[in-house]
């Protein structure tokens, strides 16, 4: 015996039985919905997971709260690279253990071909000054590196004489450049720049004393 057929699905709004078009009209907005929900299901339940995969990370991963503040030993860098240069004596000034260097590097030189040593250095009142120890360097180059500004004078510490920069720019302009020392020994012209105060310039000035004589007397 054959099963009993099913009667047509009797809509209640129309009061009579579902015709074969409006059944699957019927199931394919039914089967669309259900596609809908399930990708919304499937993308909030990404958001769950990936959400505590990041708290996961940030609660077991070590932090280090210590602000990135870069300390280059620059004394066994300037070892290492007089060590490159054949023996080139290269500006090594002992400092005071409060002063802290974040850049230390040989720079062969540009278009301008002048080999120069470089050590950026942070002083106790978190100001910037670069040393620089130029061979053989032209007034190009040093005007390019002063910004066209003229010496407004010279100061003299521990027995050695340096011509004073002052920028005359706007504050925005400057840079790294507020305050500059110029002097010459030798085939090395040092640089000293930043923004710092003068008091602070006199201690590298001074720490550079001696350099600076020994290679003016050779």
């Amino acid at each position: 015996m054959s099963a009993a057929k099913r009667p047509p699905r009797v809509v209640a709004e129309l009061g009579r039985p579902e015709m074969p078009e409006e059944t699957a009209a019927r199931l394919a907005e039914a089967s669309r919905l259900y596609r809908q929900r399930k990708t919304l299901n499937n993308f909030v339940y990404s958001l769950i997971v990936t959400g505590i995969a990041v708290f996961v990370l940030v609660l077991f991963v070590p932090r280090d709260d210590t602000p990135v503040d870069r300390n280059i030993d620059f004394h066994d860098v300037a070892a290492q690279a007089e060590a490159a240069q054949g023996g080139r004596s290269l500006a090594d000034p002992q400092l005071p253990t409060e002063w802290r260097a974040n850049a230390a590097e040989w720079r062969a030189g540009g278009s301008d071909k002048v080999l120069s040593w470089y050590i950026g250095l942070l002083t106790p009142a978190d100001q910037f000054i670069s040393l620089t120890q130029a061979f053989d360097a032209n007034p190009t180059w040093l005007s390019d590196r002063l910004q066209n500004q003229a010496a407004t004078g010279t100061v003299t510490v521990e027995g050695v004489t340096w011509d004073v920069y002052r920028n005359a720019k706007p504050e925005a302009d400057r840079g790294n450049f507020d305050y500059a020392l110029v002097t010459v020994a030798g085939e090395s012209t040092y640089l000293l720049v930043g923004t710092a105060d003068t008091d602070e310039f006199d201690v590298l000035a001074a720490a550079m004393a001696p350099e600076v004589e020994k290679e003016s007397s050779e």
